[in-house]
């Protein structure tokens, strides 16, 4: 029986704090490699006391796909397994054994359950299935930014959930290259309807709603725009610019798209119950709601919605009964919210009123 080989590659610029925690996660790794990109602290110092293989090279004019392609070459020609992972990314223990597992010469590629945000805790708030573990010399890094592998040929990809990967990230680095870089992706590839909703959300991240409106109505008009669940947060980012721009009732409409693509889908039932509420239309709130309190089953793509999870709907809802008249039902969907963050002084107090 082979016996396949694991290296871990990564890019790194001033990650200095983070280098050691990464790398007691994926330490029993056959080979571990870095590219610099022209750090200015003491990251490369700390790789080489690791013993971990690192090269030094500025990518000018920055470009992530650049990056990961030059980091792609680092990798020793005897390996079989490429782990893709960034330096604020944690292997969860165990994740070697369930590879070697998992693996045959017939896959090319992954997909393994990424906790993009957790809790002070630890505990998962925003998790998805991340695609980054992949054979070697079977794929090269496409887009200058929310790069994504493009297979050389033919994929086989699985699916597990016995891989973690935990998502750390520096809350004090910018991100502000992106939007140039999501520009320049669009140009290149103006048929890309991913790279179009990310630039769309990007848009709407720096409030020029009616740029992220266009945008996203592109995205909804491309004929490779098939992904249900994605059109469906375009919609809802649609609705989210409308609102910004005090036009409730073209928000209204594009929540019900929204709703109307993917009717399985708890986001748009709450953002939709959300605008009800800021315009103290109680039933209605109530109506839309109850339909999202039915729908059970976690959304595991990056699209998912920390306010689907938490007491934000219960907290509403109790609120939008009370003003209804049903105080009963109200103090129901407290004691619900209340279950889900134990702490939140304003439900608490909300409680004590309604009691």
């Amino acid at each position: 029986m082979k016996k396949y080989k694991v290296c871990v590659y990564a890019i790194c610029k001033n990650e200095e704090k983070f280098i050691e925690k990464w790398y007691n996660s994926i330490k029993e790794a056959d080979y571990i490699c870095v590219l610099d990109t022209g750090s200015t602290d003491n990251s490369i110092k700390k790789f080489k006391e690791l013993g971990i293989k690192v090269r030094k090279k500025i990518i000018n004019p920055w470009r992530f796909d650049i990056a990961r392609n030059e980091s792609l070459k680092l990798i020793p020609k005897d390996t079989d397994i490429c782990i893709c992972l960034d330096l604020d990314e944690v292997m969860l223990p165990g994740w070697k054994d369930e590879l070697l597992k998992l693996w045959n010469n017939n896959i090319t590629r992954i997909k393994y359950l990424y906790n993009w945000k957790l809790d002070e805790k630890d505990k998962p708030l925003i998790s998805f299935y991340a695609d980054k573990i992949h054979a070697y010399n079977k794929y090269i890094w496409t887009h200058p930014v929310h790069e994504v592998l493009k297979p050389i040929s033919n994929e086989n990809i699985i699916q597990t959930d016995k891989i973690i990967i935990n998502h750390y990230p520096d809350q004090a680095k910018s991100r502000s290259s992106y939007l140039k870089l999501l520009e320049l992706s669009v140009k290149e590839d103006p048929n890309d309807d991913r790279n179009l909703h990310y630039l769309g959300r990007e848009y709407m991240y720096y409030k020029k709603w009616n740029k992220c409106i266009d945008t996203l109505i592109k995205h909804l008009n491309l004929k490779t725009s098939t992904w249900k669940d994605e059109r469906s947060a375009s919609m809802r980012y649609i609705g989210r610019c409308y609102i910004a721009l005090k036009r409730y009732n073209e928000a209204e409409m594009w929540y019900k798209k929204a709703i109307n693509e993917t009717p399985y889908l708890k986001e748009p039932y709450v953002e939709l119950t959300m605008l009800y509420y800021s315009l103290k239309q109680y039933k209605d709130a109530i109506k839309y709601g109850k339909k999202a309190s039915k729908i059970t089953n976690p959304n595991l793509t990056y699209i998912n919605e920390i306010f689907t999870k938490d007491e934000t709907l219960d907290d509403i809802l109790s609120i939008c009964y009370y003003y209804d008249g049903n105080k009963k039902e109200g103090l129901k969907h407290i004691n619900k919210a209340l279950k889900i963050n134990p702490n939140n002084e304003r439900i608490i107090a909300n409680k004590k009123f309604f009691e």
